[in-house]
């Protein structure tokens, strides 16, 4: 009986929609790569790049039609065609579930960009505000009041870091940090005399498609211990999906923990020495 089955279910023909829906489902799959990979490496411009990921994304949403419509008729006909299915539906899941996860994202978090633990002296862009100049860019300058409000209301954790270091062992810590995290610095200036306001510029990337994201962070010494103000503002598109928000709040937390484990400086003879006259 199990034969006759198995020859009976091998003589009906393939549905042909069956086909097409995981023809559809493994191009768009190609496609998606390719874009990524245009986009991380830089060999074209963002815009088209994104026009073609778009596009996987619609051929995977065509599947998804074809597959309903295979399956309909595969259940009418009994043709076979449900393991072609089965993989074209597995793929274009694949495909959208981190787009509709963004989508989600994109309608819940306000369409700002530029995050900031200072929206009142926000740090400047200075080396990296050559690289904001293209066609399609965002403005080296702050996203303005609107911006800083937005985030106030959506990252209320969001302050600048009072830290108890001096600052250039707030810079040292700091600089580790961006170059554990493999961030390409553009600019770094160590707190020095008269001033004393260190500054690093770096540029960051998002996990999966590598957008460039924009970092700008400032030391003032604030007494014997340090002031730490951080600016991460999306290089393109004007909503961020809050990925500034998050590698601003990250990198404060690890500021604040490599600053706490940081060995404490010895003192000096004569410093030990006010500190008795003190007592």
């Amino acid at each position: 009986m199990a034969r006759r089955f198995s020859s009976a279910y091998q003589s009906e023909p393939m549905s042909s929609l069956a086909l097409w829906a995981r023809r559809l489902a493994v191009f768009s799959a190609i496609a998606a790569v390719v874009s990524i990979v245009i986009v991380r490496f830089g060999f074209l411009e963002v815009k088209p790049a994104l026009m073609t990921f778009f596009g996987a994304l619609g051929l995977a949403g065509l599947s998804i039609l074809v597959a309903l419509a295979g399956f309909a008729a595969i259940w009418q006909n009994g043709s076979r065609g449900m393991s072609a299915i089965l993989v074209a539906l597995l793929l274009d899941a694949v495909i959208l579930a981190y787009p509709g996860y963004l989508a989600w994202q994109y309608q819940k978090l306000p369409k700002i960009h530029d995050i900031t633990t200072d929206p009142i002296d926000p740090p400047r862009f200075e080396a990296l505000a050559r690289l904001r100049s293209g066609e399609g860019t965002n403005s080296a300058v702050y996203a303005g009041l609107y911006s800083a409000e937005q985030q106030r209301i959506t990252y209320p954790d969001i302050e600048p870091v009072e830290l108890e270091v001096p600052v250039q062992r707030a810079y040292e810590v700091t600089l580790a940090l961006v170059n554990k995290r493999k961030w390409l610095v553009i600019d770094e200036r160590p707190p020095q005399p008269p001033r004393r306001i260190g500054r690093i510029e770096a540029v960051a990337r998002t996990p999966i498609m590598g957008f460039r994201e924009d970092v700008s962070i400032r030391f003032v010494p604030d007494g014997e211990g340090s002031r730490v103000d951080i600016r991460s503002s999306s290089r393109y598109f004007e909503g961020d999906l809050g990925s500034n928000a998050s590698r601003v709040t990250k990198l404060i937390e690890d500021i604040n923990t490599a600053a706490d484990n940081a060995p404490k400086p010895k003192q000096t003879p004569a410093a030990k020495a006010a500190v008795k006259g003190k007592k």
